[in-house]
């Protein structure tokens, strides 16, 4: 019979989800109300707004894929 392997953990996976989660609205929402401050400061167009969230998004995905490549390094061990 196989071993259970110790990081099969329903509880870990579940943790990873969350930090996805949060990860990805804390870039977006940084990028968005990043892009709102200098739309207002500088008093430029509202597509500052836009230009912030779109930022946000890429530098959340790219985060995202660094803590997945981190959690799959990690179950390897």
């Amino acid at each position: 019979m196989k071993k259970p392997n110790p990081n099969d953990n329903p509880w870990r996976a579940a943790g990873m989800v969350s930090a996805i989660g949060a990860d990805l609205i804390v870039c977006i929402l940084l990028g968005y109300f990043g892009g709102s401050f200098v739309s207002d400061r500088f008093g430029l167009s509202p597509a500052w707004k836009a230009g912030g969230l779109i930022i946000g998004l890429f530098v959340g995905i790219v985060s995202v894929v660094f803590l997945i490549k981190r959690f799959l390094e990690d179950t390897n061990e």
